[in-house]
């Protein structure tokens, strides 16, 4: 019900849902769904992380645990929650893929222990930049 006299206002957006939103309009470039091993549940949704084969065995031991891991033979795919971009740009060459489209051709190499699918994703990020020679986003220097 509009009171009389109060200007009229638009909902607010925020930040959350402008990220949902543009990721509605994306459609993922794989073709392959993901497919979780029996008894794996994804409360916190999924997306995954792609990085190339050679990265893969230099990641592992930096992690203090592994969800699942999917290879395409030249990709290892890390499975994350969703959201695990948001303010975060992960570092090149890997690449971040909402939804986990995985490709058709992958298949599982890596099936943790428990309900959970999830790597958790600051501690994958840091290991990524380790091995990849980058800096962490928020221990870069800000320019005037």
């Amino acid at each position: 019900m509009a009171v009389s006299g109060a200007p009229h206002s638009s909902p607010v957006l925020g930040l959350d849902t402008l990220v949902r939103l543009r990721r509605a309009q994306r459609s993922p470039s794989a073709t392959g769904r993901l497919s979780l091993p029996e008894g794996m549940t994804t409360p916190l949704g999924c997306d995954a992380v792609a990085v190339p084969a050679r990265f893969g065995p230099l990641v592992v031991p930096r992690l203090p645990r592994v969800g699942c891991v999917y290879a395409d033979g030249s990709h290892w795919w890390w499975i994350v929650p969703s959201d695990s971009d948001y303010a975060l740009p992960w570092p090149a060459p890997a690449h971040y893929a909402p939804g986990a489209p995985l490709p058709v051709v992958s298949r599982l190499i890596h099936r943790p222990d428990g309900t959970v699918p999830y790597t958790p994703p600051i501690p994958l990020y840091l290991a990524l930049c380790r091995v990849t020679g980058t800096t962490p986003d928020w221990s870069r220097q800000l320019s005037a």
